[in-house]
């Protein structure tokens, strides 16, 4: 059978037909565009001040003979204010490249082994290049940072292409795009592997946002289906029962039924549908996660990099760089470390420290909001506003403690001395997430599993300073906080992170390219051949290439961060629709929603509005796809714990099975579910001196005027003494049988999910084999070639070296 060769992978034909990339049919994935640049690789910006400082410009001399040193060609543009320093490399750099990933182990017969070298590449080994070069100052190495900050340098980028920008603007780059699938390839040969893994990546996840949303959307209808026929909302609705005070003094006793609208709203995500749809989120992870993987190897097979090693790839960058160079030996120190940890466990007790300030501060604002209040609404409702407070204070604090939280990271990470930069990047990057997840959960995990049961009851409650009462559940249950903080918190953070993601790199950008319209209009009556239709390798006239350079030059600034920060908010989203999804089954709804426009958004900043990323070589997102498997086991725990512990789901399978009217059997024409209610609740007499410790007399008076002796509260204590009923532990234990249950179940179908998908499809296991077998047949036929030729001159060096002697032998007779 003979084998089709360039034949595209079956995962890319999945992904097309999905929408969710566009490759227009090709059979086989293009090569990056082999070209020279127009004007240079790579540019370097000096300012021009009336007051020259000898120091600064001896060291941009300095660094720029260094450059020179190492044969790249510089020549310098000129403008009003600006001096551009345009940088381009010579072949033979390229060729040692090239050379030197034929010979490593990384091979894999991509094209820069073939001969070709296309633009990203260029790009990428001149930007190392340039952050690998130093010169001495007193002593001391400066790197190209050190001398921007010491504005020697002002800033320094790599052009866009104005033929590819504009083809991807087109086909991509624009929000009349928003449903049509992604150019990946393109993607890649402009921006290199890395980001488009990204955008890979991020259309996966946003596709099977779909059915999440679907299901999560089928479960919210399901709970409105049972709005008003429910037994339970019309037992609330309809009850009489009194219930305590929710706060100090100016509180008074209420009504349950006062509650009727804020139960309804629970029942719309506290119902039986919550467990099938976290369960079926948690193997919804771990599908995610197995078809990223099979998609990710069909594309690094079919752009020849499936080999590929990043630490090795900065080995021959090194020698590139200095051919003399010296390897930077591993080195580890436990006093470094040891240091490292210390200074983590401080920063998170600093984050869990404010949360604490959270709680304080809902405390102390339902008391403020209930005594001192004008306005009714606000004072009646003093927990809900409050709670609505809390959840915008701390978005907030999670906008400043984000910039806290990169300069803390980077200085641990500077602390620690990582040797490569693939090793940096993934220390500070583990730091980071772990400091931006505690920052944006610990206070969803207090009001998960802490909130309304650490706070007492009446004749016991809990204080903060013996004054302030610790905050109690919503009178709807305590899932109804977590599902308010939620909502708040994914709507507040997405809807404000698009909008200044996108209108301050806009503006910015609207702001400098009113200063520089003058060149633009020299440019336009430029009528050289080579400027009005430019072609690869041409040469454009001065005020065109001073035009091209201030285009990229106003742009925004991008650097390390540019594609980190992107990752980041989305494997903090992918945090929010899969850990406590079953206090808001919205959440993949919400996230599909955002992710649609930040495709869009992400690809218009990266083509129109900022400076050309350095195209960076990858086979995978990094040590992403390890923080995206410990969320999905995390997301297990915690849906496990909402349902089993905050949700009222196992007290009413307790309720129904063993408390209830059905329990005999013999009862018809009764709900099973009926006195649920008044099952959950217990009582506190104001005879109790206790309890007349903890509310005034004027307290215990309805809003008709009536004086009650007693009042209700949610637990399960006796109302004598206040100690735990036999229910109470009862519910406990099937509260924990449920945990283990859930988590074994789920991790059981995660296991069959994971086993059932490879990572690497057949079909890229056979590419491999074939691409490995050409290469080395290859080489086989290279070597006997040159075996035949060597032979060949020594069979000629032999017949001449006959002849020569035959003829000496006749000379001599």
């Amino acid at each position: 059978m003979v084998r089709k060769i360039n034949r595209r992978q079956g995962s890319i034909d999945f992904l097309e037909t999905c929408g969710v990339v566009n490759e227009n049919g090709m059979e086989n994935q293009p090569l990056p565009p082999v070209q020279l640049p127009l004007s240079c690789d790579y540019v370097l910006v000096a300012k021009i001040s009336d007051e020259e400082d000898e120091c600064r410009i001896r060291k941009q001399k300095d660094f720029l003979d260094a450059l020179n040193a190492k044969k790249l060609k510089i020549f310098k543009i000129r403008d009003d204010e600006t001096v551009f320093h345009c940088i381009r490399a010579p072949k033979e750099i390229f060729e040692m490249y090239r050379y030197l990933l034929k010979v490593s182990d990384a091979c894999n017969w991509s094209c820069e082994q073939q001969g070709t070298i296309p633009q990203s590449t260029r790009i990428r080994i001149v930007d190392f290049i340039l952050h690998h070069t130093s010169i001495d100052s007193d002593g001391v190495s400066e790197y190209l940072p050190d001398l921007m900050k010491r504005n020697v340098f002002e800033t320094h980028f790599c052009l866009h292409e104005k033929k590819e920008q504009k083809e991807l603007k087109q086909s991509w780059a624009r929000w009349s795009a928003c449903f049509r699938g992604q150019p990946i390839s393109n993607v890649r040969n402009y921006l290199g592997e890395k980001v488009a893994l990204y955008f890979l990546w991020l259309g996966w996840y946003t596709f099977l946002l779909i059915p999440a949303s679907v299901i999560g959307i089928v479960v919210f209808l399901y709970g409105l289906a049972f709005y008003n026929t429910s037994p339970l909302i019309q037992e609330v609705c309809h009850s009489n029962t009194i219930m305590c005070p929710l706060c100090d003094k100016t509180c008074n006793v209420w009504k349950l039924s006062d509650t009727c609208m804020y139960a309804k709203v629970s029942l719309l995500f506290d119902n039986a549908g919550t467990v099938f749809f976290a369960m079926f989120m948690a193997v919804w992870t771990t599908v995610f996660l197995e078809f990223w993987k099979r998609h990710r190897s069909s594309y690094i097979c079919a752009w020849k990099v499936f080999d590929w090693c990043e630490e090795e790839e900065e080995l021959i960058l090194e020698i590139v760089n200095k051919a003399d160079c010296k390897p930077k030996m591993q080195r580890h120190s436990y006093l470094r470390s040891t240091i490292v940890l210390v200074l983590v466990t401080l920063m998170l007790l600093l984050i869990i420290g404010l949360t604490h300030a959270l709680v304080v501060f809902r405390v102390i604002a339902t008391v403020l909001l209930a005594e001192h209040s004008s306005w009714n609404v606000i004072s009646d409702n003093s927990h809900t506003v409050a709670l609505m407070l809390g959840a915008v204070l701390h978005y907030i604090t999670i906008t400043v403690m984000t910039r806290v939280n990169c300069r803390v990271a980077i200085k641990m990470t500077e602390i620690e001395k990582k040797q490569s930069q693939s090793a940096i990047e993934r220390s500070f990057t583990v730091k980071m997430f772990t400091f931006q997840f505690f920052t944006l959960f610990s206070s969803l995990i207090y009001t998960a599993f802490f909130l309304g049961r650490i706070n007492g009851h009446p004749g016991g409650y809990v204080r903060i300073s013996g004054r302030w009462r610790l905050e109690e559940c919503h009178p709807s249950g305590c899932l109804t906080d977590l599902f308010i903080q939620m909502s708040i918190i994914m709507v507040l953070k997405q809807t404000f992170n698009n909008i200044f993601e996108y209108s301050g790199p806009w503006f910015k950008r609207w702001i400098k390219r009113k200063k520089t319209q003058k060149w633009k209009r020299m440019c336009m009556n430029c009528y050289k051949k080579e400027c009005m239709n430019p072609k690869a390798g041409s040469e454009l006239c001065d005020n065109c290439k001073l035009e091209n350079l201030h285009r990229n030059y106003r742009l925004n600034k991008t650097d390390c961060f540019s594609l980190f920060n992107e990752f980041l908010e989305m494997v903090i989203q992918f945090s929010f629709t899969t850990i406590f999804v079953a206090a808001f089954p919205l959440a993949p709804l919400l996230a599909l929603l955002n992710n649609i426009i930040e495709i869009r958004l992400d690809a218009i900043k990266m083509v129109s509005l900022e400076r050309r990323l350095v195209p960076t070589k990858a086979n995978d997102i990094g040590v992403w796809t390890d923080v995206l498997e410990t969320i999905s086991v995390f997301a297990v725990i915690a849906n496990g714990l909402v349902i089993g512990i905050s949700s009222d789901f196992i007290p009413r399978l307790v309720y129904q099975y063993y408390y209830g009217p059905c329990v005999t059997g013999n009862v018809s024409g009764i709900d099973c579910m009926e006195g649920y209610i008044n099952n959950t609740l217990s009582t506190a007499y104001i005879s109790d001196e206790r309890v007349r410790q903890d509310f005034l007399r004027n307290q215990m008076v309805t809003n008709n005027g009536i004086h009650v002796t007693h009042c209700s509260y949610r637990d399960y204590r006796s109302n004598e003494d206040f100690s735990l009923t036999n229910q109470f532990w009862v519910i406990l234990a099937a509260r924990l049988v449920f945990i283990i249950l859930f988590e074994h179940v789920v991790v059981i179908f995660k296991c069959v999910a994971s086993w059932f998908v490879p990572n690497s499809p057949l079909e890229v296991r056979n590419e491999r084999l074939f691409d490995k077998l050409s290469r080395l047949k290859e080489e086989l036929r290279a070597q006997r070639s040159h075996k035949n030729i060597f032979t060949k001159l020594n069979e000629h060096d032999e017949t001449r070296a006959s002849k020569q002697k035959n003829k000496n032998k006749l000379n001599t007779l």
